[in-house]
């Protein structure tokens, strides 16, 4: 979570990253010869990850799971979701745990260099907010001085929040939670007066309450937060996996290729970068180790991006999340994928 694209906090898990880390090249072979991809997840985020009351995981950063599994393995049911905090994910993914981090996580420069990370793009672009209940009268954030607030140990959350207060020379108490789920008690408990994390986190968070038209999530957004799925730094290959399998269902969205047409399309499409895509041309996943249909599979897990996000997080869900700045760079947003050829 959180924080600027250039600056993030140091945290203790920078000496985690040279730790037990697969050698270059392994983590496909590794997976492979599992039969498993170890996801590493929120601990519950309702929209984003969360496990049913049978245990089945669903949301966005879950449906990027899957369709790795599928590009990989040939099925989006092989994948074991590892559940992890702000303060344990990074250790997770540097120390072999997962084989991929999809927590929406924000892409920093120390996370990305002194943490020996990759993040492989973007696949939500967020900001940091606060939410209060509405009974505090409250309206925007520059009315919180001097007030307590819950934020999760481990994120850049706390930096932003230390940054925005010292900026309009306001105070605050915080009140450190290790969890969404921890935080959502504690703020419910009336520990603290508002809670804060990203904007998404937040819908979320509201949308479990039994009564969310009670807390309002205030106006200003305090930093940028470009959230993406995560790999260990020095396995290209791996990471190019992970990193074409996200482009691939950002540019189905943009070709028009859906989950219902999938098959069709890849008999009759005459779009070469569709063709090239489907795996119907040019056999591209020759070069990423994997068969010509491997982006086929991820795409037909869950749906294009569009999908996938209509269907956990968008509009017609309790979040309620406008596309804003994710709609397509050519509907004005800022997603879109490199060329597939």
């Amino acid at each position: 979570m959180k924080k600027s694209a250039l600056f993030g906090s140091v945290t203790a898990f920078a000496l985690m990253a040279t730790g037990a880390i697969a050698a270059e090249g392994d983590t496909l072979k590794e997976v492979k010869a599992r039969g498993v991809l170890n996801c590493g997840v929120n601990t519950g985020l309702v929209g984003f990850a969360a496990p049913d009351a049978n245990g089945n995981w669903s949301g966005f950063d879950v449906a990027f799971c899957k369709a790795v599994a599928a590009a990989v393995l040939g099925d989006a049911t092989k994948v074991k979701y590892v559940p992890t905090t702000g303060q344990t994910r990074f250790t997770a993914l540097s120390s072999g745990e997962v084989d991929l981090l999809a927590r929406n996580s924000t892409w920093t420069f120390q996370r990305d260099t002194d943490l020996k990370l990759d993040f492989i793009g973007v696949n939500y672009y967020d900001g940091q907010g606060f939410m209060v209940r509405k009974d505090l009268g409250v309206s925007s954030a520059k009315e919180l001085e001097g007030a307590t607030i819950c934020i999760q140990t481990g994120t850049t959350t706390e930096l932003n929040l230390a940054d925005y207060f010292k900026a309009n020379n306001m105070t605050y108490q915080p009140v450190n939670i290790d969890s969404n789920a921890e935080g959502e008690q504690q703020y419910m408990a009336g520990a603290c007066d508002a809670y804060t994390t990203d904007a998404s986190g937040l819908a979320a968070t509201r949308a479990a309450f039994a009564d969310p038209e009670n807390h309002i999530i205030l106006p200003e957004i305090i930093s940028k937060e470009p959230l993406g799925p995560a790999v260990r730094h020095g396995d290209n290959n791996w990471g190019d996996i992970a990193r074409w399998t996200l482009y691939a269902l950002i540019a189905a969205e943009e070709y028009g290729v859906t989950s219902a047409n999938i098959d069709e399309l890849s008999k009759s499409s005459q779009n070469p970068e569709v063709q090239r895509l489907l795996g119907a041309s040019d056999d591209l996943g020759k070069m990423l180790g994997l068969d010509a249909e491997w982006a086929k599979r991820a795409i037909k897990a869950q749906g294009n991006y569009g999908e996938i996000f209509a269907a956990t997080i968008g509009e017609q869900t309790p979040i309620g999340l406008a596309r804003g700045l994710n709609a397509q760079w050519t509907q004005g947003g800022l997603m879109y994928a490199m060329p597939f050829r």
